[in-house]
Formats: C-alpha cells, sequence, structure tokens
C-alpha cells in the first residue's frame, strides 16, 4: 500500500475556484485575492489580512515594516525550519536563537534571559500546529523592566514602544486558544499557504494583524497592499478596470503579491475547512493517540489542554528512550512498507549554515531531543480507514521490531 505524506486537497469547489479565475481572464492579484484576505480576517478574527506568495515573504515584509535592520536581534526558537531565522538574516539582523520546552514551543525561560537592548522581535513558532503560549510571551514584553530595555529607532518601533510579537504559524491555522482563534494573541500572525499545509495555495502565504489600538487596522492593510507591490500606488487590477494608467512609487517595496490563480485553491478549501477539513484531521489523530496510548514507548503530542487546541497539522509521534540512530531506523522500516514518514525539524544549530555562524547543538539540549525521537506521520482529509489501520499496524510493529533489536534502551547524546 503507498500513503502519501502530505498530498493537497482538491475537491469539486477547488476545482470550480480556479475554473471560475480561469474563465475569468484575470489571474494575477485582484479578486480572489480580496475574497481570500477577507475569508482570513474572518477565520482568524484579524484586524486585517494580506496574502502574499510565501511564509518567507510575508516575515520579511513583517521585519522590514518594523524596521528591523542591521545591528538589530530577533529572538526565534532553535525548534523550527530554517525560513524563520533566514527572514531575519534577510533584514541584515541577528537570530538570537533560544531552546524550547517540552511541547516544542519558545521557552519563555530563555527568552526573558535573551532579551536584549538590541531585541526588536520575537517570532514564537507554532510547531505542528500547537500555538505557542501567547499570553505568557505577551506578559514579558509587556514588563515594565523589559519595555525600558526597548530602544525605539523606527516609526513603527516609536509607536509601539515594545518589542514586537510574531506567531509563526505556518502549522496552525485553526488552532485556538481560549476558544479564540490563537491569532488573537500575538501582534502578528504569519500563515504558511505551501502545498503540505492544512489550507493550501501551492505557494503562498497571509499576514494576519492584531496590533494595539495605536495601529490603524486600515492604515497598515494599506501600506503592506503596497509594500508587497513594491510599493507601487496602484496595482494591475486597479489600473485594468478604468483607474488610468499613472502611478507612482512611493518607496522601496518588495514584489511579493500572491496571484489569484493561487487564491483560488485556498478559497476553495478555506470555505470548508472549519465544518469539513480541520474536523477529518482531527479525526485522525484521534484515531492515532487512542490505538498508541496502549503502548508504553508512546509519547503523546501536544494537541488539546484547558486553555489550547491544535490545528492538527502534523502528528508528531514520539518515542520514549530511543536514539537518533533508532529513530532512523524506524522510519526507514515504515516507509519500506509504502508509508511515507517526516521528521520535523531539524534543529537550526545541526544545519550547515547556522553552524558556519557559530551555533552549537549542545546549547540546545531540549530542541535535540525533540527531534532525535520525532516522527510525523501523515494526517490529512483523505485518509481511508483502511490506510490508518495500516499506519498504525506498520508503526507498532516498526518501532517494536527496533526496541527488542536493541533492547536496553538508548541514552541520547549531543
Amino acid at each position: 500500500m503507498k500513503i502519501s505524506f502530505a498530498p493537497p486537497y482538491i475537491d469539486q469547489a477547488v476545482i470550480n475556484e480556479v475554473m471560475d479565475t480561469l474563465n475569468s481572464g484575470w489571474i494575477t492579484t485582484g479578486p480572489k485575492v480580496a475574497a481570500l484576505e477577507q475569508q482570513m480576517k474572518q477565520l482568524t478574527a484579524s484586524d486585517a489580512a494580506v496574502c502574499v506568495n510565501s511564509w518567507t515573504s510575508g516575515a520579511i515584509l513583517m521585519l522590514k515594516w518594523f524596521g528591523i535592520k542591521e545591528g538589530d536581534e530577533v529572538i526565534i526558537p532553535a525548534y523550527t525550519y530554517c525560513a524563520t531565522a533566514l527572514s531575519v538574516l534577510h533584514c541584515g539582523a541577528t537570530p538570537v536563537i533560544v531552546d524550547v520546552d517540552k511541547d516544542c514551543c519558545i521557552s519563555a525561560e530563555t527568552v526573558i534571559k535573551a532579551i536584549t537592548p538590541k531585541t526588536k522581535a520575537i517570532i514564537a513558532v507554532d510547531i505542528a500546529g500547537w500555538p505557542c503560549d501567547y499570553e505568557q510571551l505577551k506578559a514579558i514584553i509587556n514588563k515594565p523592566e523589559i519595555k525600558k530595555l526597548f530602544v525605539a529607532e523606527s516609526p513603527k518601533q516609536k509607536i509601539l514602544g515594545r518589542i514586537l510579537l510574531i506567531a509563526d504559524a505556518a502549522h496552525s491555522i485553526g488552532a485556538t486558544i481560549n476558544e479564540l482563534p490563537a491569532s488573537k494573541y500575538s501582534d502578528v500572525s504569519i500563515f504558511s499557504f505551501h502545498a503540505v499545509k492544512n489550507v493550501t495555495t501551492a505557494e503562498g502565504g497571509c499576514i494576519c494583524i492584531n496590533l494595539p489600538a495605536c495601529f490603524n487596522p486600515a492604515e497598515e492593510h494599506r501600506y503592506l497592499k503596497l509594500y508587497t507591490l513594491n510599493g507601487q500606488t496602484k496595482d494591475a487590477f486597479t489600473k485594468s478596470n478604468g483607474g488610468g494608467w499613472k502611478y507612482d512609487i512611493l518607496f522601496m517595496g518588495l514584489k511579493i503579491n500572491m496571484p489569484d490563480i493561487c487564491a483560488a485553491i485556498g478559497l476553495g478549501q478555506l470555505r470548508n475547512y472549519d465544518a469539513k477539513l480541520l474536523p477529518m484531521r482531527k479525526r485522525v489523530a484521534s484515531i492515532y493517540c487512542d490505538s498508541f496510548k496502549t503502548m508504553d514507548w508512546f509519547i503523546e503530542p501536544p494537541l488539546k489542554d484547558e486553555q489550547r487546541e491544535s490545528s492538527y497539522h502534523l502528528f508528531a509521534l514520539r518515542i520514549k528512550d530511543i536514539s537518533e540512530a533508532q529513530r532512523d531506523q524506524i522510519i526507514e522500516s515504515i516507509m519500506s512498507e509504502g508509508i511515507m514518514a517526516n521528521v520535523h525539524f531539524t534543529p537550526l544549530p545541526m544545519l550547515t549554515l547556522f553552524k558556519d555562524l557559530g551555533y552549537e547543538i549542545s546549547q540546545y539540549p531540549s530542541a535535540y531531543a525533540l527531534y532525535a525521537n520525532e516522527i510525523s506521520l501523515p494526517i490529512y482529509p483523505q485518509l481511508t480507514d483502511e490506510q490508518i489501520d495500516f499506519i498504525i499496524t506498520t508503526v507498532i510493529s516498526s518501532v517494536n521490531a527496533v526496541l527488542e533489536h536493541y533492547k536496553e534502551p538508548a541514552k541520547v547524546e549531543l
């Protein structure tokens, strides 16, 4: 049996939206993007939403919007995809990498220790769809002694008057905190619509803002839209609909807009997300947990507690007392049966770029431990009961076979 890891969900609703775009004769940024932004604004209960061509572009945009530059510092977790750090580097700033807690979220304790007068932002990462404790992070950055450290150097920094809190919400569309959209708890949430995400536009992303009342959401939306189109005052859709050809360039923007043909895919999925797609992902996760919980090696991933609930983007299976090498053997066994599996993520300090920049994995024991025993299993709406049962049976037999081979629990070493 061949089981893909994360195929996109393409049904007739998606096809209809795409065909509508193609038949309209307009495929770049236009009405579909506007509609997707409105849908995202509603889903996340945000003040404004701006679609872009990738999560990375959205992060670079928001860091630049805040005036982050060479000499500034942005605190990020070690346990994340490289784009979190690359967005900081592309702005000329320094990623200050800190360790994470056992739930994979950025450690508040390490954040406090990492804050300096150079700190301009924190990017917290919702791994696998599990939202960070943004209330705790907000409390930290609003402490009088922390705000006193903040050195405002750009117009936006002077308005905010403190560290900017960004949620790397690439995995967490639909996640909640206190039964509200998780995006309500950060200043900015940036979502990914990459092909493997819960909602996809093939490639793309969306910035959702919930800034304090000292900012005007409509003005920030307009400014960010201009920024995605090279700082141009009039987009092509406006000009084509009688807006005239004359335009101006107000500032040095970026060219990172999302086209309508991509937005159409996301619209077709997003309209069914809360009622259909998200519950189907939750169902798969529940079956996995119910099936694995009888195994003494099973570490249940964080999916729901009294305050938070995941978006069920990944099912991060973790196995007690195994080494990285044993984990890899288990994955090899699973994949030999036709089941595609993955690992999320290789911690940043283990990657060549960051090793060359001087980061050392030995300084991030929690991130390494979480990585070393993690296996991401397929979790998506199209999985049949037969496929789910096959995955469960294969995983259990593969794990047991490797553990039996080694007998004694292996020590995790950095």
